[in-house]
């Protein structure tokens, strides 16, 4: 596992027997792990251990999932967060995602499975930066790109995006001008193409387009590529 001793993740959960049991598996993987049995407690354990990796639940007492996993980002913690639950529908994953989460885990799940999902998470945050050169600074539009700070301005002013849409803003302007597809997409900034419904970039990307286009409905920037996916206009 390489360096994974000095990985720490934080699980939050109420379900104590499912808790010890992920907290038990993880620490045979080489992980530090630290189990908080409430959202608000959850809340207050990230803030302090800033961990590599966050499991949570949704149906929290005291405070929720989305509720933490919305505080969280809008703090600046951008670790990866796997969602773990019991609510399989669409809207729950979309909402989910659209708060910035990176991956969606259905209970019961598979712990193969999900130790597979938590390396790969770790493994994506640990390569961030590596690969490819990218431009320091990108411009198309009144949009100006700083790939080094990941800090996003149009028309001189701040704008603020979740890690996913920053993430997914970085996939298009790596292609530089190249059409996408929704399932590269999906790969490249979820990392799970075929457990992650599709929805899912169409719906950040809405969100893109409403905060970086001068008209959302008609965008000239972030532009859809028919039965393909998208690309990102100059």
């Amino acid at each position: 596992m390489g360096d994974v001793m000095k990985k720490k993740v934080l699980i939050v959960e109420d379900n104590s027997d499912l808790a010890y049991g992920l907290s038990n598996n993880l620490e045979i993987e080489g992980y530090i792990v630290e189990v908080a049995g409430d959202g608000l407690e959850g809340l207050n354990r990230a803030r302090a251990l800033q961990p590599d990796l966050i499991i949570l639940d949704l149906m929290l007492p005291e405070l929720d999932g989305y509720h933490v996993l919305r505080q969280l980002r809008e703090e600046g913690f951008d670790m990866p967060v796997l969602i773990l639950t019991a609510r399989g529908e669409e809207a729950d994953k979309v909402q989910g995602f659209r708060l910035g989460a990176d991956q969606y885990v259905t209970k019961p799940f598979g712990l193969l499975e999900l130790l597979a999902r938590v390396e790969r998470l770790l493994d994506r945050a640990g390569n961030t930066g590596n690969g490819d050169p990218e431009e320091a600074v990108v411009k198309f539009g009144d949009v100006t790109v700083d790939t080094a700070a990941r800090r996003v301005t149009r028309g001189g002013d701040e704008v603020q995006l979740t890690p996913k849409e920053y993430e997914l803003l970085a996939a298009l302007l790596r292609r530089r001008g190249a059409a996408i597809s929704r399932r590269e997409l999906l790969g490249e900034v979820w990392g799970y193409p075929t457990m992650v419904v599709s929805r899912t970039v169409d719906t950040h990307v809405s969100e893109l387009r409403r905060k970086l286009e001068e008209d959302p409905s008609d965008p000239r920037h972030i532009v859809t590529v028919r039965k393909i996916g998208y690309r990102l206009e100059p």
